[in-house]
């Protein structure tokens, strides 16, 4: 029998905790075999010195080629070298959507340093520009990171992140090729070795199984194209079958994936002669029109146009430039033996573990724990821990690092999305689909609202309690899950939101956010103003522009906060539009001073009294003395910095007048000390 070098340790050259960031890695398969080869390529690149930029290694690999698990053998094996710490991030969905290099830059950076102020978004053209691109190049300066960025779709996603600083390394996986960096060579993986093959097969199915039948073995490698994730998915098949011989085993995934070659052949005639009987009726009815009539569908048959490249972004004189073109993702065929060892692995499971599975689709991320998964099966929490620890056994769920409080969490892999997609689309009947949503939805409503009710004790009981295997134990417990989760919680918002059918209880949601995270005291401003987007969005959706203004006055609120006065000014001036449609004087007003703010810090005297003026006359309509009395002191700023100090004076006077007549003291003391300084100030001749 071949002697074993398969191990059983995610890494062994880096404890567990020794560099910041290694908790935060996937877990990893609790068997790793070969690869050898392409862990020397990676550590030969590593040690290669790069002359004042960040060093790129690529690992590229097709899905299932073991990819991601390797890249983390090479972080942990590494990590001793970058003692600052080890970032991971994936910059694609399981459902194959790309995510932009600004948000994760923001995911790096809170994991760099947790209390660092992330700026807030910024609409910009260059990518490489992006406020928080920009804040993690420069919080990399001068330290030694290891960034794992997993699942790239194409070059545009990564140059943006890429700091100057040779102390630091980048390590992408991807499934395609990277164009648009240079000086990289990538480490292209293919299948397992015959040996690691082996290897792997009597680790994970039993050493004297497979020794007993080493043609089995090897046909079954063989059948797997020898890569990792179906060998898994194979051998998991084969504990549950314990009766098989590895030899049928291959002979029947060789029969699954045949069958489905096939399909697509046969759907591909079926969907030929149903256009070509459709042609036909068609031109039997063209025939039959007058010769002046209008012809049918006018456009069918034009090819589509190509779209021209755009114009690569950022210094053509850098060193990294940006694909031209985002990169689609690579799918898995439907005769790849991948899927044809899944299709074997699904038939396998209960009715409940099927349901489960097709279920964690609808996830945010993709990613769920004991308490998400039971809301979207609709199953007791133990119920629902126990059938994700099954799953995750058959290789069918990734592991994901744990939750603060010790919670296993789990994720659909990128590889099996699409196939659990069709097949929940299939089996599952709409209206059960858009349930399990809604249940998803109300219990991370629920969840976060008993997380404020322990943050905030005054703020009442808790509406209606969760079952003990849910419950949050201690605010403590409470703010670990909400800044744990925080991202998958605005994920769930989004995600309800763009489909656009749940909007009630997603709005609960963003509610039950916006009044839970400041209490946390790290409530990020970026995820108010991303909650207060996605109140935007559905305000404008309904129809409602009272709550459309009010979210730009708090998105004018948080770039005003940020010091970004011209993109504050733009939302103030927004929000006055839909609160002049709303007829709400209030919300016009706080638009009207919020606007001339801006006007104001940009130095722009003239706009700031104008702006002032109009909200003081709205107020005093409105007979609001005390904001009377604020703008009237505004206005007479605005004055002085025209240098028109005899109308500046007068505003002051009239000011002083509002307090006296309020008893406001505070005010009188301070608006009076302003114009004795005015008045100091022309008496020396200023």
């Amino acid at each position: 029998m071949a002697s074993k070098t398969a191990t059983m340790d995610p890494g062994p050259d880096a404890p567990a905790g020794a560099v910041p960031g290694l908790d935060r890695l996937p877990a990893g398969p609790a068997v790793f075999a070969g690869r050898r080869a392409e862990l020397a390529a990676l550590r030969a690149a590593a040690a290669r010195p790069a002359a004042g930029r960040c060093p790129v290694l690529v690992l590229a690999g097709r899905p299932g080629s073991g990819r991601t698990a390797l890249a983390v053998r090479f972080a942990r094996t590494a990590a001793a070298d970058y003692p600052d710490g080890v970032l991971f991030v994936r910059l694609s969905a399981p459902d194959g959507g790309r995510v932009p290099p600004a948000r994760a830059a923001r995911l790096l950076l809170e994991q760099l340093d947790p209390d660092a102020a992330v700026p807030l978004p910024g609409a910009v053209e260059d990518g490489r520009d992006e406020p928080a691109c920009v804040a993690l190049r420069e919080a990399l300066a001068g330290r030694k990171v290891l960034l794992l960025l997993d699942d790239v779709r194409d070059a545009g996603q990564v140059w943006p992140l890429l700091a100057d600083e040779p102390g630091c390394l980048v390590l992408a996986t991807t499934a395609g090729p990277l164009t648009g960096i240079e000086d990289i060579d990538p480490v292209i993986l293919g299948g397992l070795d015959g040996q690691a093959s082996g290897e792997l097969l009597a680790d994970l199915v039993g050493g004297t199984r497979i020794s007993c039948d080493p043609v089995g073995g090897a046909d079954l490698a063989e059948a797997c194209a020898a890569r990792p994730a179906a060998l898994r998915l194979m051998a998991g098949w084969l504990r549950g079958n314990p009766k098989t011989a590895v030899t049928d085993a291959a002979r029947e995934l060789a029969r699954v994936v045949s069958e489905e070659a096939a399909r697509p052949a046969v759907a591909r005639k079926k969907a030929v002669q149903e256009e070509k009987a459709e042609n036909g009726a068609k031109s039997v009815k063209d025939s039959k029109r007058a010769k002046g009539g209008a012809t049918a569908a006018k456009g069918d048959g034009k090819a589509a146009q190509p779209k021209p490249l755009a114009e690569p972004a950022g210094d053509p004189a850098a060193w990294v430039k940006p694909a031209p073109e985002p990169a689609e993702p690579v799918p898995v065929p439907d005769n790849d033996p991948l899927i044809g060892a899944f299709i074997l692995m699904y038939g396998t499971l209960s009715t409940v573990q099927a349901r489960m599975l097709r279920a964690l689709t609808l996830a945010p991320a993709q990613t769920a724990d004991p308490r998400t998964a039971s809301a979207l099966a609709g199953c007791p929490a133990p119920e629902a821990a126990a059938i994700l620890a099954a799953l995750a056994e058959r290789e069918l769920l990734g592991e994901e690092p744990p939750a603060a409080d010790g919670t296993p969490r789990y994720r659909v892999p990128a590889r099996l999305y699409p196939r659990l997609v069709r097949l929940r689309e299939q089996e599952d009947r709409p209206a059960e689909t858009e349930l399990a949503r809604a249940r998803l939805l109300e219990r991370l409503v629920r969840l976060t609202e008993s997380a404020r009710t322990l943050l905030d004790p005054a703020a009442g009981p808790e509406r209606a309690p969760l079952s003990a295997a849910l419950r949050l134990r201690s605010a403590a417990h409470a703010r670990e899950w909400l800044l744990g989760e925080r991202d998958l919680l605005l994920g769930a918002v989004a995600d309800a939101i763009g489909q656009g059918d749940l909007d009630g209880s997603a709005g609960r949601l963003v509610t039950a956010l916006l009044r839970a995270l400041p209490l946390t005291g790290g409530a990020a401003p970026a995820d108010l103003y991303r909650l207060h987007e996605l109140v935007l969005t559905v305000a404008e959706r309904h129809g409602k522009p009272r709550r459309a203004s009010a979210a730009l006055l708090n998105l004018g609120d948080l770039q005003a906060a940020a010091g970004r006065w011209e993109q504050a000014g733009t939302h103030y001036r927004a929000a006055l539009e839909h609160a002049r449609t709303a007829d709400d004087e209030p919300l016009c007003a706080r638009a009207l001073e919020g606007a001339a703010g801006c006007h104001r810090a940009l130095g722009d005297a003239v706009g700031a009294a104008d702006w002032y003026g109009r909200a003081l006359g709205l107020r005093q309509s409105m007979g609001d003395r005390a904001a009377e009395a604020r703008l009237l002191a505004r206005v007479a700023e605005a004055h002085i910095a025209q240098r028109r100090f005899e109308e500046a004076e007068r505003e002051y006077r009239a000011a002083l007048a509002v307090l006296r007549r309020l008893g406001d003291d505070r005010g009188l003391e301070a608006v009076g000390g302003c114009l004795t300084d005015l008045r100091e100030r022309l008496g020396a001749g200023w």
